[in-house]
Formats: C-alpha cells, sequence, structure tokens
C-alpha cells in the first residue's frame, strides 16, 4: 500500500470540501433557481437610489437586492449580486471602489472593491434603513424607520445608534462634512446635527407634509421635498424654511443641486423640475415616461441620471433639456405568453402591445395589433397561427406570426380572459358575465355558449376537440365532453376565486387561484383535491409540460415548481416581486413567466446548446471574463465576456482536478460582448473553472454547481 499517494490524495479531498464549504457559506444564502430577466433590461425591478461619482461610473439599487453598476455612463448596467432580496432604499459611493447600500431588514451592505463583492454590516432586525450619506470613506450615517439614526467613522465596521428624539419614520439624510448633517421624514420632520450626531435638533418645517429627499448644498443651504408638490429651502441652516412653489401637488421623491442656484426635483408620474435660480421658479422637464422616479443624481452640470419604476434609468448630458431612456424593451404590462417551441413564443399585454421572440427570448420584436385595447391571453397552435383575446371583446387572429394581426368580430363588449386552441381552426375564448365563446373556422364566425354561469371566466383548457374545462370567480368550474353544446359545473371544494388551468391529459389537471389555492384532478374534475402550495399568495397561471412536470406562478413574484404531479411544489426565486401572469413551458426544462412592469422572465435548462453564443453589445471595453449568473446555480448558467477586436477565442469547463470537461466554443469571433449558455445538468455538484482565451491573454473565473 502507497500511503504517501494516500495522504496525497486525502490531502486533496479535504481542500476540495473546504473550498467548497467556503463557496457555500458565500453563497447559499442567495443560491438562485435560474430564472433571468428578458424585458425589461438590465431588469425590471423599482429602483430607488442612484448614485454616480463621476460622469462614468455609478451604481442604483431597488427592489429585491437590486444593484446596477455601470463604467461607460449607463450605456451598459451590470447586475450585482448583492446577497439578499431585501428591498434596498439607499445607496452612497464615496469613490470608484468604496460605497454603502441600505435597505429593509435592517440590511447594511458594504464593498471595498465597486461592488464585485458585498459584505454585510450591522444587525438583522425589521426595521428599515432608508437613506445614507457618507462624507468620506469611513465617516456616514443612516436613517430609517421609528427615528433611527446610526453612525459610523471607521467604514461600518461599527455602526453605533443616535438618539434622534422622534421615533417618526425617517425618508432620507444628507452629510456635507463629518459634523453637519440634516434628515427629513414622516410628518414634515426635519432633524439637524452640527456635532456628528451627538445631538439632533427638531426645526420647525412650517409644512405639514410628509418629506421624502433632503439635499445640503453646504452647510447652511438646503433643499427639502415631499407630498402633494412640497418643496422647502433653507439658507440658514434650517432656522427658516421657506415654502417653494413647484406647480404640481404630485409626491416629489428625490432632490439634487449641482451648486446653490441649480437643481432638480424627481417625482411621480415622470416628474422632473428644474431650477437655475435656487428655486425662486420652477420649470417641468419632459421625462417621456408615466412611472414615478425615485431619485436623481448629477456628476456635472449637464450630466445626470435618474431611476424609478419598472427599472426606468433616464440619462441627460445638456442639464435636463432631453432625457433619454437606458433601458431596452417595454414596462407595459403582460398577461399572456405562449410558447410553440424552444424559440418560438408571443407575448400579450397592456395597450395592445405584442412582442414575439424566435430566438427563445434573447430577442424580442414589437408587433403591431392595430389596437390600444388590453390583452390578457393568447394561444399559438403553431409557429404561425394564433389568437390573442383582450378586454371590451378584442379577439386579434395572424396566421403568419404575427407579422399582421386581423380583428374578429367576437360579438360581446365583456372582457375576454382566456384563449385555447386544439388546432388551427378549433378554439374557445372566456370571459367575464360567464361568457364563453367557440369557433371552428379559425375565428371567422365566434359563436356565443351557454355557460349557466354569470360569473367571471378566466381561464380555460382544452383536451382534444371536445373536451375542455374553464374557471372562475367564487371557486367556479365548468366541464364539457362535447365542444362545449353543454358545460356542467363541477365541485371545486373551494369558494376561493380560480385564475389558471391546465391538464395534460382528458382526466389529469391542476387549477390554481386566491390564497394560494392548488387543486388536481386525475378523473376529469369528478373530483378535486387540494394540494399544499405552503403561501397564501394569489396564484395566477399554471402550466404543465407532462403529468409529472409543471409550474405555477402568482403574485408578488412567486414561481412554485413540481416534478411530481404537485405532491410537491418548491417555490423557486424569480428575482422580483412584481405581479406575474402567465407561463408557458414548450418542454420540460424551459419556461417563460410574464407579469407586470413588463417583466419577462426565462428559464432554460436545456434549450440553448453549449457555444450558441449571442452578442448583447457591440461597443466591448476590451478583453473580459466576467463572472457567469447566476452563481451558484442548479443545473444552466449564463457566462459573459468581451473582446475588443477579431480574435480566435477559446472558451473551456474544467473541473476541480483540472480536467477539461467542455468546451463552449473555440471560433474566431469578432469584437463585441457576449453571453453563453452552459448546461451543466449532467454534472455534480461541485466547483468547476471556467476559461476564456483569446492569444496571450487568459482568464478564469470560478463557479459553484449545487445540486
Amino acid at each position: 500500500m502507497n500511503l504517501k499517494k494516500i495522504s496525497i490524495r486525502h490531502a486533496h479531498i479535504l481542500k476540495f470540501i473546504l473550498i467548497i464549504f467556503l463557496e457555500l457559506c458565500q453563497y447559499l444564502t442567495y443560491a438562485q433557481s435560474g430564472w433571468v430577466w428578458q424585458n425589461p433590461l438590465p431588469q425590471g425591478n423599482p429602483l430607488r437610489s442612484v448614485n454616480f461619482i463621476d460622469p462614468n461610473i455609478g451604481t442604483a439599487v431597488g427592489d429585491y437586492g437590486t444593484i446596477l453598476h455601470t463604467t461607460d455612463g449607463g450605456e451598459s448596467w451590470k447586475r450585482l449580486q448583492s446577497g439578499t432580496t431585501n428591498d434596498l432604499y439607499g445607496v452612497a459611493f464615496t469613490d470608484a471602489n468604496t460605497g454603502t447600500v441600505v435597505g429593509d431588514s435592517c440590511t447594511i451592505l458594504h464593498t471595498t472593491n465597486g461592488g464585485s463583492s458585498w459584505t454585510k454590516q450591522g444587525y438583522i432586525h425589521e426595521f428599515c434603513y432608508r437613506g445614507v450619506s457618507f462624507t468620506d470613506a469611513n465617516t456616514g450615517t443612516i436613517v430609517g424607520d421609528y427615528g433611527i439614526i446610526l453612525r459610523t467613522t471607521n467604514g461600518g465596521e461599527r455602526w453605533n445608534g443616535q438618539s434622534s428624539g422622534t421615533s417618526q419614520r425617517l425618508e432620507s439624510v444628507s452629510v456635507v462634512n463629518a459634523d453637519t448633517g440634516m434628515a427629513v421624514g414622516y410628518g414634515a420632520t426635519i432633524l439637524r446635527t452640527t456635532n456628528g450626531g451627538a445631538s439632533w435638533t427638531k426645526q420647525s418645517s412650517g409644512s405639514a407634509e410628509w418629506l421624502r429627499s433632503i439635499y445640503l448644498i453646504s452647510a447652511n443651504i438646503g433643499m427639502t421635498v415631499g407630498k402633494n408638490g412640497t418643496i422647502l429651502r433653507t439658507t440658514d441652516g434650517g432656522l427658516n424654511w421657506i415654502s417653494q412653489l413647484s406647480g404640481t401637488t404630485k409626491w416629489l421623491f428625490g432632490v439634487y443641486f449641482t451648486n446653490a442656484d441649480r437643481g432638480y426635483v424627481v417625482g411621480e408620474s415622470g416628474t422632473i423640475l428644474h431650477t437655475t435660480d435656487g428655486g425662486v421658479s420652477w420649470k417641468s422637464q419632459s421625462s417621456g415616461i408615466k412611472e414615478w422616479i425615485g431619485s436623481v443624481v448629477f456628476s456635472n452640470e449637464n450630466t445626470g441620471t435618474a431611476v424609478g419604476y419598472s427599472g426606468i434609468i433616464l440619462r441627460t448630458s445638456n442639464s435636463g433639456e432631453s432625457w433619454m431612456e437606458q433601458i431596452n424593451g417595454t414596462t407595459q404590462w403582460f398577461s399572456g405568453v405562449s410558447f410553440t417551441d424552444a424559440k418560438t413564443g408571443t407575448a400579450v399585454g397592456s395597450e395592445g402591445t405584442i412582442l414575439h421572440t424566435t430566438d427563445g427570448g434573447v430577442n424580442w420584436s414589437s408587433q403591431e395589433s392595430r389596437t390600444i385595447y388590453s390583452l390578457t391571453s393568447v394561444s399559438f397552435i403553431d409557429v404561425n397561427n394564433g389568437t390573442t383575446v383582450g378586454v371590451y371583446g378584442t379577439i386579434l387572429r395572424t396566421t403568419n406570426g404575427g407579422v399582421t394581426w386581423s380583428k374578429q368580430q367576437s360579438g360581446t363588449y365583456d372582457h375576454l380572459n382566456g384563449v385555447t386552441f386544439t388546432d388551427v381552426n378549433t378554439g374557445t375564448v372566456v370571459g367575464d358575465s360567464g361568457t364563453i365563446l367557440r369557433t371552428t373556422d379559425g375565428g371567422a364566425i365566434w359563436i356565443s355558449q351557454s355557460s349557466g354561469t354569470t360569473n367571471t371566466l378566466n381561464g380555460v383548457c382544452f383536451i382534444g376537440t371536445w373536451t375542455g374545462t374553464a374557471v372562475g370567480l367564487d371557486g367556479k368550474i365548468l366541464r364539457t365532453t362535447n365542444g362545449g353544446a353543454s358545460w356542467i359545473e363541477q365541485s371545486s371544494g373551494t369558494t376561493n376565486s380560480l385564475y389558471g388551468i391546465s391538464f395534460t391529459d382528458l382526466n389529469t389537471g391542476i387549477v390554481v387561484g386566491e390564497e394560494g389555492t392548488i387543486i388536481k384532478t386525475t378523473n376529469g374534475g369528478a373530483s378535486w383535491t387540494h394540494q399544499s402550495s405552503g403561501i397564501s399568495n394569489w396564484l395566477t397561471a399554471v402550466s404543465f409540460y407532462n403529468v409529472s412536470i409543471g409550474t405555477i406562478v402568482g403574485v408578488s413574484g412567486t414561481i412554485l415548481h413540481t416534478c411530481n404531479g404537485g405532491a410537491t411544489w418548491t417555490k423557486q426565486s424569480s428575482g422580483t416581486k412584481n405581479w406575474l401572469f402567465s407561463v408557458s413551458s414548450p418542454d420540460a426544462n424551459i419556461g417563460t413567466v410574464v407579469g407586470h412592469n413588463g417583466t419577462i422572465l426565462r428559464i432554460n435548462t436545456n434549450g440553448i446548446a453549449p457555444g450558441d453564443e449571442f452578442i448583447i453589445a457591440t461597443n466591448p471595453v476590451g478583453f473580459s471574463l466576467m463572472q457567469n449568473y447566476p452563481n451558484p446555480f442548479n443545473a444552466f448558467t449564463t457566462i459573459y465576456f468581451s473582446v475588443a477586436g477579431t480574435a480566435f477565442m477559446s472558451l473551456k469547463i474544467y473541473n476541480i482536478d483540472g480536467q477539461e470537461i467542455a468546451t463552449l466554443l473555440s471560433k474566431e469571433m469578432n469584437a463585441g460582448t457576449y453571453e453563453v449558455y452552459w448546461d451543466a445538468s449532467t454534472f455534480p455538484s461541485g466547483m468547476y473553472f471556467c476559461r476564456l482565451v483569446a492569444g496571450s491573454d487568459v482568464q478564469t473565473k470560478k463557479m459553484l454547481v449545487i445540486k
């Protein structure tokens, strides 16, 4: 027996276990299920705060632990891993590397490497931190619920509580030096310190309105904004606050000044106000959006960025004379999605919005619906033939993959909520007031059927030409076995409203609805059995690929998945709290989910082969291999890399022993930023290495697979 070889192997195993343990400690709290944003990009969660240290380098934070970072003035934004799903409300950077983010549940995150990694600081409570301001890398102040004020003088290694003298919620803080700062909040609260927070003095604002943001231009000059268009200004350190005429009664959420005279205010309904005389007069600027804007920052007199609802990012380079969106895609609500295969799908939504993809959602193109009415559901029988329905009896039909959509006569003005086709000609639509419509000629004629109810019907599913089931409000379930000539009510066993339905054969189906309701039948609805969802959220849609594998979506970003026909449901991380309304699963490993604020999410563990690279930008910054996302991951991940010029590229995967296990690409590529999918479903849990080679340039990243 060779004891030396055994000891070496033993040491190697111990090293492997140690590496895995350290990686698990770092990442397990935020292991993701593999749902990634496809629209809008870079993401669609609300953004609450933005900070730029110069015209190029900036960071924005928002809901569900979202942290975005740019180094090119917002031409591209990279989503950073925050390690939390808590909503984030404030961000402050003092240089390109050093920054602090605060948020819900007393979240404090700190980075010293530009956001590549974040360290949690402070203690975990239920309170919410809402504002943060630093004067240098070491000295900062945080404010939050119940009058909480924290102070650090060592970069957050220790945060000390300070007495605010109030229990009101504090929304924002601004400090101009180590001694002088102000905080504002609910109940027109304004607090001031001149001794680094050793004491805070309440000031009279002269207003009763909720104040949401404050910005100090100097120790004496400051601006605060809030509810009902409130703008207050002080020039004497807060001894007196003068109300200014904003010209609006809308909520104002953010304020920033580049000097004593020039400033900007942002708020609800896309409001942007600008002054060049210290607020004596305010003029409205066109943001081009309807959503609220929560924060604004300028890096010089001309260059500014504003962020807000639906992940909105606006940028100006001319002092706000024009604001340009820096997100790609739409923020219209999506209510329906239908895929016929892994790559071809259609999403429909508010104001007649229709998007179409032929590459699995890597690119979504807008199609002309010729309606302004919201569309609620869509059904494609193949890549060419599809039907979508919506409010006021809207029915649209395409026979060429959406190149053109034609309006059909529904014969009703009731809102239509669900549609299903079993072949090119045969389809059924359900809607308000118990509406059921049927066609056998591709929609040339729609015939009204008697449902026997006036309850709103929300979803319908047919297996074959004759057998179908419809669901609706108050637990209503209807069944037909003769193509809708007659509909028979079934006992659902619940009075909760039902919204989504999916059958895989004549007998086996799942229905979902209010308060986390999931019911299943294996006998065509003769009886329905309740399943445990483990949640109380409203569930809106369900899609089963076969009798075992299915996905449910719902409000607050809910995604549930089962591999055993619903015997157990596992909650997955969607990466958002946006409401989700529809899901389509063309095979067992691929799913697309849509929802409000333009949300389109995709999970893909099999549909894109290794080496199928997609260019996502044509203005690369140089040779770079970026961290894969998500990481750690269960089955698939996306690897991003850039190349400055035409070069022969090699991208390979190695295991912990240094053995090459996969070649994702090996070919000449043009300049650009690319993404490549890696399917690791057949590989065991463990550490892997991704190695990018272009000539003499080599970069490597660690990846962690967790099964």
